[in-house]
């Protein structure tokens, strides 16, 4: 899916909606590109977009003040240079001009949950697994990743699922045109590759023994551990770096230190009120940082959440017929939990919304009273904070990452169509392409290219 704009040994195009995919060796040159922004070089050979791109004619939903009409976003190296009215901004006069008039351009989508990628966690042999990491189990090339992209989605938080009281570790990725881990995985500043931890309570880990077969057994379970983790870090602290004197290596336990030093967020599954809240007392024991998932039944609890200073990422639209815990699941929830001061963002579970969709939630929560603003907000840069990626992505800000959506209309319109997805100024979707059209669209070939009827068990089976 290779869409060079600009390189020493590529020639400068003007870009329109169309596009084409590269051959083997355009691909290779993209991974370089990308590789050159990772590490900062400044190759005028390898560096993503030497030449700026300036987007005329669009209206601008910047995410974190007021629209602009008649806009222009110039972007350049893989970041945001210049953003502002037609007027306002002067376009460098070396820049590739892209006209988008009659569009609309906002921020990248961040989605804080989903299972893109055939992403897996920890097994049958426990219900607290820390150590696990989501980035061991992710397929690069699954298809949901390309899928997300066509729904505008940028950045995205992708989790083990939420069978055990303790599933393992997230991976934050930025879907860029890549397939291995190392490409898609965001950075810390450290250079160690970005991510939380899940858990979960409610009906979900309940299984049996040695999973828990109550709540109260579950919040058990959890506290013992934290409490196990605390002590792991009092010896780690009294060796000193003293290797005589350090205890065995535990990864579990030196992941849970990272979520009670606030270093990794815990990202927790949790439906009922009651499930809410004892998350909040776990919260206020062990000193971790927290989001709230799902929080089906959040609107009940919305001033307890808030005076815990807890953002809430939502799903709009569950499984409440085989989901008991989601049955009072409201439209309202992302309104009344904002209106109680609480950072609300909505998220896809994908699958159980599909991240082309990923707007759909925003606009249904306007409908059932969100104000329009935060609804956007819910979807950028509510989640990037949540992620603790608010420096980076969220907003169409200067110097943030070049991560961007170029819309058909308004991000709210059920009619709107996600034309093109941008991150760091390269572009990863054309819904002009053919191919990304089927991805959009669905289709044979759109999702099923590594399903087992592609092999052996039906159709398309070998003899």
């Amino acid at each position: 899916m290779c869409r060079l704009t600009a390189s020493a040994d590529i020639p400068v195009v003007v870009e329109g909606v169309a596009g084409a995919r590269g051959n083997l060796q355009r691909m290779k040159i993209r991974r370089l590109l990308y590789l050159s922004v990772a590490l900062g070089l400044a190759s005028s050979g390898l560096f993503a977009q030497e030449t700026p791109h300036a987007f005329v004619g669009a209206r601008l939903e910047i995410c974190d003040g007021p629209s602009i009409e008649d806009g222009v976003l110039v972007v350049h190296r893989g970041k945001i240079v210049a953003v502002g009215a037609a007027d306002d901004v002067q376009i460098p006069g070396n820049a590739v001009k892209v006209d988008a008039s009659g569009q609309t351009i906002m921020p990248g989508l961040v989605c804080s949950h989903s299972h893109i990628g055939s992403v897996s966690g920890g097994d049958s042999s426990g219900p607290i697994q820390p150590e696990v990491r989501a980035l061991d189990s992710i397929n690069g090339r699954d298809p949901g990743i390309q899928k997300a992209q066509a729904g505008g989605i940028t950045t995205v938080n992708v989790m083990p699922g939420s069978g055990h009281l303790l599933s393992g570790q997230t991976i934050y990725m930025k879907l860029r045109d890549v397939y291995t881990m190392e490409e898609l995985a965001v950075r810390n500043a450290d250079g160690s590759i970005a991510g939380g931890i899940k858990m979960a309570n409610g009906t979900n880990p309940r299984k049996s023994v040695p999973f828990p077969g109550t709540r109260g057994k579950a919040a058990a379970l959890v506290r013992a551990q934290f409490h196990r983790a605390r002590d792991y870090q009092r010896k780690v602290k009294a060796a000193a770096g003293d290797p005589e004197k350090m205890p065995d290596r535990s990864l579990g336990m030196e992941a849970l230190i990272e979520a009670m030093e606030g270093k990794r967020m815990v990202h927790h599954h949790t439906h009922r009120q009651d499930d809410i809240l004892t998350v909040l007392r776990l919260q206020k024991e062990f000193g971790f940082r927290v989001v709230l998932h799902h929080v089906s039944e959040g609107w009940m609890v919305a001033k307890e959440i808030a005076a815990a200073k807890a953002p809430c990422s939502v799903i709009v639209i569950d499984s409440p017929g085989g989901k008991l815990e989601a049955a009072r699941l409201s439209l309202q929830t992302g309104a009344i939990l904002d209106e109680a001061g609480v950072l609300v963002g909505f998220h896809t579970d994908d699958g159980i919304t599909d991240s082309r969709l990923f707007l759909r939630s925003a606009a249904l929560a306007v409908r059932a009273g969100m104000d329009r603003q935060k609804a956007l907000q819910a979807v950028t840069i509510a989640n990037a904070r949540m992620l603790d990626m608010q420096d980076r992505v969220g907003t169409l800000t200067v110097g943030k990452d070049a991560d961007f959506v170029l819309l058909s209309g308004d991000p709210l319109s059920i009619y709107t169509r996600v034309q093109q997805t941008w991150v760091e100024g390269l572009k990863v979707f054309d819904l002009a392409d053919p191919k990304d059209r089927l991805m959009a669209t669905g289709g044979f070939g759109a999702s099923n290219d590594q399903a087992q009827s592609m092999c052996c068990y039906g159709q398309g089976g070998g003899k």
